[in-house]
């Protein structure tokens, strides 16, 4: 049973108008969501040594100077706070030591809340630019007027207006200046925003806002909190996703464990939680050991002798018959290219099932006070579960509220806050505050892995061996159809609609005279689990299928691998990239990967069972790309085939990089993450549950196999686009297309065995 049905009808454009506008709620021209038009004004008011002064709900700035930056994102180890500050502060024209943040919780006034696809920084860059300027213009104006000068004669730094030898600060500004002026949209939009060459902090060695309490230990997850008269609780997981019911509960061993309480059956109107026990202590030790001796009769869904080798049989079959899945780039004419061919080549791509692990397990701690739901956890899309919460406590979205903690690990796991439903049931019926959380066993059934995938890829040639098309068709399970479903795209040709984030990657920035792209969904993988995004989503896999299917046609040319590509990579008609996201189109991937062609020293000799390969991203999306080059150095072992890799290089462009320090540690955790997805982690489905369950089976990179990196960012002034995925997508592939050059062997399935 998938749980589709139950989700709002969100759609891309709503999610669009609501973090690029209505989170910007520029109340220096339009009132906060709620708010009286009076209420906009005394909020704004100067003149007291008490008031705040709040141009945009993204920041204020106290009577003693001081910057409070409210960060709607979440902070998972990719220190987002640190970069959006840095951009208010760079426009307001604020000191660094005078910038502190602030993770929110819920709340209308932040529109649309979610961190995900890479697009904290890219979705914000404009309002949170705006913002800033705003802000700086209101206190030059208030200020030049305190100096008795005009606001032309000023300059605004470090917290002070200044005028020749006058100078007043921002703490002076907001106690006893006039900073209640408004600003219409259109005059929002014109605010001039600093060029890059008076930047001070964006592109800047600073101080990342989170570290210290991170490295004092005092930084406050989710896991950590507690509330007076909580109790425990851990889940007692059914046997399949969907469709299980529990016949009988039998707690007879547990009551005898000091400190268990009860067995709490979870009853879910979402629908979202199916068969679903939940255990209740004085103790998280007396839930787990009370939920070892419980035993649970249950009556199991459709889905629990569905193995991995049926979901990916499914999966091919899709594949290969050319009426399934819906139509994503369709140019030129592949069926005329393949009925003229003088030959072909195929090739047919696999992902196995990947988990998140994250090295925070799901948690929520649930209390109901004053007729509301407060809900504590770190998560990433907050509004995506807030409406189903809303439903399976049957009441109002806006009495449920979410506060958010830092993530020990997200990489896509808690873009769905689903943990928090079985809570949120637990404590209303237990009338006190529940903290629920997963053991690690149960954390991994009740993952949202990356599904399993196929692709299959058909090449067609002229006489002459020139490529004339491409047919790509990939099968998996959609993460949207069940979670987001109003984020469903439509098909090019106006039939049917498929899952953006699971074919993103297959819309290349290649020149092709015939391309055609298939998005197909999986529909014994959707109903035997519930599919989810992991870090780089599609484009994690559907790069794997499409960057080591090049290298084969390379080869097929007798051309070289890099040669080849650039060849392709002519920035021409639909590749030549728009304003403001993708200005100079492919011609900036081709850059990237003559960069690092230089620095790795493609070509080179190397010695025997060794190899260099090459692959290419646009990152995470088309419309929002970040050009990414990579070339993987690695040694197989002739006897054991044991692969190694020695180095990655690595040339990114994804425009103006707002946090150096922050940018460089995102590319370094996403190429390793590469590393383990390519060679060392993946599971399986086994009667309809994930096989490996801990580390002691489930086998991430170790620091042992971490191999050397190079990683260069391209000097850009362009639109920041996104950086905690692009790394990864490209490191797969070429570890396969390198172990090709090595060993000769063309590795075609995650994880890489030879």
């Amino acid at each position: 049973m998938s749980v589709a049905k139950n989700l709002p009808n969100l759609s891309r454009r709503t999610f669009l108008v609501g973090t690029m506008n209505t989170g910007l709620v520029m109340t220096l021209g339009t009132v906060l969501p709620g708010c009286s038009q009076e209420q906009a004004a005394l909020e704004f008011s100067g003149g007291d040594a008490s008031a705040t002064f709040s141009p945009a709900v993204w920041f204020e700035i106290d009577g003693a100077g001081a910057v409070l930056v409210n960060i709607a994102k979440a902070e998972m180890g990719q220190h987002v706070g640190t970069a959006l500050a840095r951009v208010v502060a760079d426009e307001l024209g604020a000191a660094w030591d005078a910038i502190s943040i602030k993770h929110v919780d819920t709340d209308p006034k932040w529109g649309y809340m979610v961190t995900g696809g890479s697009w904290s920084v890219h979705t914000t860059w404009v309002q949170l630019c705006q913002a800033g300027a705003a802000g700086r213009t209101v206190l030059r104006d208030a200020g030049a007027s305190l100096l008795g000068v005009t606001p032309e004669d000023c300059t605004v730094a470090d917290s002070t207006v200044s005028a020749g030898d006058q100078s007043i600060t921002f703490a002076e500004i907001v106690r006893n200046g006039d900073v209640s002026r408004s600003f219409t949209d259109e005059e929002l939009a014109a605010l001039p925003i600093k060029p890059a060459s008076e930047r001070r902090f964006i592109g800047k060695d600073t101080a990342a806002l989170d570290i210290p309490e991170k490295s004092r230990g005092a930084a406050v997850y989710g896991l950590d909190v507690e509330l007076p008269g909580m109790v425990y609780a851990t889940p007692l997981i059914p046997p399949t996703r969907y469709g299980s019911r529990i016949i009988d509960i039998d707690d007879t061993a547990a009551r005898d464990i000091p400190g268990y309480l009860k067995t709490v059956v979870i009853t879910d109107p979402s629908d979202t939680i199916q068969g679903w026990a939940v255990v209740v202590g004085e103790s998280f030790p007396a839930v787990m050991n009370a939920a070892a001796a419980i035993e649970v009769d249950w009556e199991a869904g459709e889905t629990a002798g569905v193995s991995e080798a049926d979901i990916l049989a499914e999966g091919a079959r899709l594949a290969a018959d050319g009426s399934t899945g819906v139509l994503v780039v369709d140019d030129g004419d592949v069926a005329r290219a393949r009925a003229q061919a003088a030959s072909t080549h195929n090739a047919t791509y696999r992902t196995a099932t990947a988990l998140h692990f994250t090295l925070e397990p799901q948690n929520a701690l649930v209390e109901f006070k004053d007729g509301k739901c407060h809900i504590h956890a770190g998560n990433q899309w907050q509004s995506l579960i807030l409406p189903y919460l809303a439903k399976a406590l049957e009441m109002p979205e806006t009495d449920v509220i979410l506060h958010q903690y830092y993530l020990g690990g997200g990489f896509g796991r808690r873009l769905f806050g689903d943990q928090m439903i079985p809570a949120a049931l637990a404590a209303r019926e237990l009338g006190q505050p529940v903290k629920l959380v997963f053991q690690r066993p149960d954390d991994s059934r009740f993952d949202c892995v990356r599904s399993a995938s196929v692709q299959q890829f058909d090449a067609s040639f002229d006489a002459d061996g020139a490529l004339t098309g491409i047919e790509h068709a990939a099968a998996a399970g959609w993460p949207t159809l069940s979670m987001a479903p109003g984020f469903l795209a439509p098909g090019v040709d106006g039939n049917g609609k498929f899952d953006t984030f699971s074919i993103s990657g297959g819309d290349h920035w290649y020149t092709l005279r015939a391309h055609r792209v298939r998005a197909i969904n999986n529909p014994l993988a959707q109903k035997t689990f519930l599919p989810g995004w992991l870090r780089a989503v599609g484009p994690g896999w559907v790069g794997w299928g499409v960057e080591s299917f090049m290298d084969e046609l390379a080869e097929r040319a007798g051309e070289d691998p890099i040669a080849f590509r650039l060849a392709r990579l002519d920035a021409a008609g639909k590749n030549a990239g728009t304003s403001p996201n993708s200005v100079g189109g492919a011609s900036r991937l081709a850059k990237v990967l003559e960069d690092v062609r230089e620095r790795s020293g493609w070509g080179r000799e190397l010695p025997d069972n060794e190899g260099l390969g090459v692959a290419v991203c646009h990152g995470q999306e088309r419309n929002m790309p970040t050009w990414v080059a990579c070339v993987a150095h690695v040694a197989v072992d002739p006897d054991s085939k044991e692969v190694t890799v020695k180095k990655l290089w690595q040339s990114i462009d994804c425009g103006t990089v707002v946090h150096p320090d922050g940018a460089l540690a995102q590319a370094e955790g996403a190429a390793l993450w590469g590393v383990s997805l390519a060679l060392h982690e993946g599971t399986a489905f086994v009667d309809g549950q994930v096989r490996d369950r801990n580390l002691d089976s489930y086998t991430p990179l170790r620091m042992a196999d971490a191999p050397e990196l190079d990683i260069r960012f391209m000097e850009s002034t362009e639109t920041p686009t996104g950086l905690g995925e692009p790394p990864l997508i490209p490191v797969p592939p070429a570890i396969g297309n390198a172990i090709y050059a090595a060993a000769g062997v063309r590795a075609r399935d995650l994880p890489i065995r030879i």
